[in-house]
């Protein structure tokens, strides 16, 4: 839990260095919403340590993204000369952890609450919740394009890339599979502590 307070210090001085100040608030805006969630939930579900841990890294992800606009972020341009791409593609990391880390979260949430019987089944659910989350995310950044117009290039991050969309859920699903091929067993382990110390 220590990582949700370390958040907000850092989300502050991400928010003061800004490059934009509208893509800044529209970025980090899945950080303001999680972060009471997370509080209040604390002492009546508390998550596991990794899950924790690895909501905390994509909170460092979004604010990065939203201090310098995706396009503009440095680590960006070094992945772009280390790839040979012709665009910043730190938008797609972005993404990437956008399914890596709310795999581990909808597991978590299945798998305690006893919601879903049999792994084939749990993977086949937490991959379609991760899918979800992406479609909607996509559809939200489509609904403030829409509404703020001139100012949605910087939060879109499309970079003139037509597939951007497509490109992005795929980065999701990934993210999603990835998460769940190096984390289900010590996820699991972690699930049965923290249900032992709970009884």
């Amino acid at each position: 839990m220590f990582a949700s307070f370390a958040i907000v210090p850092l989300l502050a001085l991400s928010g003061l260095q800004a490059y934009d100040r509208t893509t800044w608030v529209l970025e980090i805006f899945p950080i303001a919403v999680a972060l009471p969630i997370l509080w209040v939930t604390y002492r009546r579900f508390p998550l596991t340590n990794l899950v924790y841990g690895l909501i905390f890294l994509h909170a460092c992800v979004l604010m990065v993204g939203g201090t310098y606009t995706y396009a503009r972020v440095p680590f960006g341009f070094q992945l772009a000369e280390w790839l040979s791409l012709s665009r910043n593609p730190y938008d797609k990391v972005g993404h990437f952890f956008q399914g890596f880390v709310p795999a581990l979260i909808a597991r978590e949430i299945l798998v305690r609450g006893q919601y879903v019987r049999g792994k084939k089944m749990l993977r086949f659910i937490v991959i379609s919740i991760v899918l979800a989350i992406s479609a909607t995310y996509e559809l939200i950044e489509w609904g403030v394009a829409i509404a703020i117009e001139q100012g949605a290039y910087e939060f879109l991050g499309t970079q003139g890339d037509e597939w951007d969309t497509q490109s992005d859920m795929l980065l999701a699903l990934i993210g999603a599979t990835t998460s769940l091929a190096l984390f289900s067993r010590i996820h699991d382990r972690q699930i049965v502590r923290i249900q032992s110390h709970g009884n």
